[in-house]
């Protein structure tokens, strides 16, 4: 990793995603799923969902980062709320 000058928590946040994307993959073959509409009033699939929730963390986490001046970790507990409202209401 020092060829990129990656650190870990880096590496971390990518293997992460990674997983994400192989866990999803293999649900999407093991079990197939029909678009439901949600509050957004769109067809959304696993996938949509898993995307709508990364990007909403992306701007949570930045948001974070440039109006408090409270630890990141708090964030966290933040992105994992609105993910578990996503997955169930959009």
């Amino acid at each position: 990793m020092e060829w990129m000058a990656w650190t870990w928590p880096t590496a971390a946040f990518f293997a992460t995603i990674a997983c994400l994307l192989i866990t999803f993959t293999i649900l999407a073959i093991k079990f197939p799923e029909t678009p439901r509409v949600g509050i957004l009033q769109i067809e959304t699939t696993r996938g949509d969902r898993l995307f709508i929730t990364l990007l909403g963390s992306a701007f949570i986490n930045l948001a974070w980062l440039g109006l408090t001046d409270y630890p990141q970790p708090y964030a966290l507990g933040i992105c994992a709320l609105y993910a578990a409202a996503v997955f169930r209401w959009v």
